[in-house]
């Protein structure tokens, strides 16, 4: 029944035979046929060939699930079969947006190569909405997010905390009354500026300032209009976009203030046109976390697992080889993830080397 399935398949991701045939390098005459042949065997057709683009039958719906069903089975063997040979061939398709695509996952990826040297890496970069669905199609094995995604769908693992700041035009007058509440980049950078010392600028006293916001399917965007909300206030819009990156470099050029996050102001060039102030309520406070999706099989490239823990190990080296510390890990943080202690070694001859305990296991494992 499922022979010619990829012949399906594809004419099911381009919603055309045309552009299918040209996928599969083969004439559309020769992909019709096949195409047809299929469905003679099953009994109905799968394609509703009245519309445009090319939809689905219902019968087509439910053939398409069972396929993908049985490409799941047929990666994780070859997966499985991969393992056996010790690594020495794969694939690690790795997907994050724009800003972890940028400034995350490079040097990350720079370092797992380093480890599995015989092992392809892809890097996808997407909107959350997209990678998402490229995870649970079984298109990608990691993302990296900080947005919540189903957890009936999807596992996670803990990567850092992040936090945002308010990033305001030097220029801006606003800023010689909220002296005290300035933030140096040194502090953001190493993570000081979180202390329970460091009071949260008054956000109203900026309720007349130019504001860069992103957009509201944005994670970024959708926290910054929640914190002005809950200060009581609507801020007064000049630029809706897509990208922090973006909203911060037009900041710097003093076109309005915007909400930055500490992980990319500990990445990017220092630039003394912006001020920093630290902002109130739990809503400015966010996790970075790795996602697979539920129910596949982990290869050795993904697994860590040491007694009663299971952890993905391509996210475990990319954690361990995190590049800017680990931001407040919260003893809840590491309840949850089966994890009593994750630190780096203080002796500085042991530099870059981090260990890792899980709860029913005493010694460390060093990487």
């Amino acid at each position: 029944m499922f022979q010619g399935m990829e012949y399906i398949y594809e004419v099911y991701k381009e919603k055309s035979f045309s552009k299918a045939a040209a996928a599969l390098f083969i004439s559309q005459p020769s992909l019709s046929a096949n195409v047809k042949r299929v469905e003679n065997r099953i009994g109905y057709p799968i394609f509703d060939r009245s519309t445009k683009p090319l939809q689905l039958t219902e019968v087509g719906k439910h053939y398409i699930q069972a396929v993908e069903k049985v490409m799941d089975i047929e990666n994780n063997l070859e997966n499985y079969l991969l393992d056996l040979g010790n690594l020495k061939t794969g694939t690690l398709n790795v997907g994050g947006s724009n800003f972890f695509s940028s400034w995350i996952l490079p040097p990350l990826i720079a370092d797992f190569s380093q480890k599995f040297p015989h092992v392809q890496i892809s890097l996808v970069e997407e909107s959350t909405a997209k990678l998402s669905q490229f995870l649970q199609a079984g298109k990608l094995d990691l993302v990296i997010d900080n947005c919540i995604l189903d957890n009936q769908i999807f596992e996670h693992y803990i990567y850092q905390k992040e936090q945002l700041l308010l990033a305001v035009p030097k220029n801006y007058s606003v800023n010689t009354r909220l002296q005290k509440y300035q933030i140096p980049i040194e502090e953001i950078r190493n993570g000081q500026f979180r202390s329970s010392h460091i009071p949260s600028v008054p956000l109203n006293k900026f309720e007349n300032e130019p504001f860069i916001i992103l957009r509201s399917d944005n994670d970024t965007g959708k926290r910054a209009l929640t914190i002005c909300q809950e200060n009581h206030f609507s801020p007064s819009v000049v630029f809706r976009l897509d990208q922090q990156m973006t909203a911060y470099n037009i900041a710097c050029l003093g076109m309005g203030i915007t909400f930055i996050g500490d992980l990319l102001l500990s990445r990017v060039p220092t630039n003394s046109e912006l001020v920093f102030y630290k902002l109130p309520g739990q809503s400015s406070k966010r996790t970075v976390f790795f996602y697979w999706k539920k129910g596949r099989y982990i290869s050795r490239a993904m697994l860590y697992q040491q007694s009663h823990g299971r952890i993905p190990e391509a996210a475990l080296f990319l954690i361990c080889h995190n590049q800017i510390g680990y931001g407040d890990w919260s003893s809840s943080d590491v309840r949850q993830n089966g994890v009593v202690v994750l630190n780096k070694h203080n002796n500085p001859s042991m530099s870059g080397r981090y260990s890792i305990r899980t709860m029913a296991s005493s010694p460390d494992t060093e990487f």
